[in-house]
């Protein structure tokens, strides 16, 4: 499927791109361009994988030029370009709207005047019931995604949407934080011990992305069913494996914060198909001519349940330990390879 393909990443120098990368380098793939505006980390890339594949484009989802710049000859995209720590976009949120909104808008504007076959874009589990400035913006996001599909013809470009919950080890996550604060010989810092959180790897995060790819009709949206666990018993299970003793802080839930993520909506699961290991929501194909269609109504809607970190698989402390160690980040910082 990707034989001599040229499969274009935004984003790629992040946690995602570099997993992209890892499972591709050895196939027979033609091309992977990485597309970011970080240079130090473009470098440090290359150095680290010295591979003729890899192509390293400088460039800003926000400018359409540079967009459009690296587009030509382009196969498929994976779009991984976005603002997602929830406390910045807290406070700078048109920031997280001209990266996660207009800058989708752009490479999706972009990969169809160039024929793109496929986009893959990635979302988050902030983007269903959005209460803080970075899940809005995804949610929007979202939005520009099926809109755009209606507009392509899907025999010359596909565009569909993938959403995930928190990626473990991923930069900026919780993980990685209480390694370095065991190594610094403080405490892990808890923001409520009660909240939940999904729990996928990367290598998941690329799977899901890899099944949409491969699966999705115009305008999907494709979920991984995911396990959770609470922040203290992910404190507990870190601390245990690192035979650390010291009592957490408890230091009080940040700006945007939710007790639990959401997945899969109410509104989505009533209309979405279940695939075993993933959900599959199909885009509203209706125009805005309503009176056309008839609608018999949901009856059954309020036994409905949203897909969320609270009602989904519980991993207790000892199912997160087996998680963890499933991680390259975890078992490199405790020697075992």
């Amino acid at each position: 499927m990707f034989k001599g393909k040229t499969l274009l990443i935004t984003g790629g120098t992040g946690s995602f791109g570099n997993a992209v990368l890892k499972r591709f380098l050895n196939t027979d793939i033609g091309e992977i361009r990485i597309f970011s505006r970080d240079e130090k980390k473009q470098d440090d890339m290359r150095k680290l994988y010295q591979n003729d594949k890899i192509k390293f484009h400088i460039g800003d989802v926000r400018d359409i030029q540079s967009v459009k710049n690296v587009m030509h000859g382009v196969d498929y995209i994976f779009h991984a370009a976005a603002l997602k720590q929830v406390p910045s976009c807290e406070f700078f949120p048109l920031e997280a709207v001209k990266t996660n909104v207009l800058g989708t808008e752009n490479v999706l504007t972009a990969a169809i005047e160039a024929g793109v076959k496929r986009v893959v874009c990635l979302s988050t589990d902030k983007a269903a019931y959005p209460i803080n400035a970075m899940g809005i913006s995804k949610a929007m996001m979202e939005k520009v995604i099926i809109a755009k599909s209606r507009t392509v013809d899907p025999q010359k470009t596909v565009i569909c949407c993938t959403r995930y919950g928190n990626v473990m080890a991923s930069r900026g996550s919780v993980i990685p934080l209480f390694v370095d604060q065991i190594k610094a010989g403080k405490q892990l810092t808890v923001t409520d011990p009660n909240m939940t959180r999904f729990l996928m790897s990367l290598d998941e995060a690329v799977d899901l992305v890899l099944y949409a790819f491969k699966h999705a009709e115009p305008g999907d949206l494709f979920i991984q069913k995911a396990p959770a666990s609470t922040i203290k018993d992910l404190a507990e299970a870190i601390s245990e494996l690192f035979n650390y003793e010291k009592p957490v802080r408890i230091i009080g839930t940040r700006h945007g914060e939710k007790l639990y993520e959401t997945l899969l909506t109410k509104e989505e699961k009533l209309k979405s198909e279940d695939h075993g290991e993933y959900f599959r929501v199909s885009a509203d194909k209706r125009d805005l001519n309503y009176d056309k269609y008839f609608v018999k109504g949901t009856p059954d809607f309020e036994k409905i349940e949203a897909y969320t970190s609270h009602n989904t698989t519980r991993l207790d402390v000892n199912g997160v330990k087996e998680k963890l160690l499933s991680l390259p980040f975890i078992r490199e910082e405790l020697g075992l390879e």
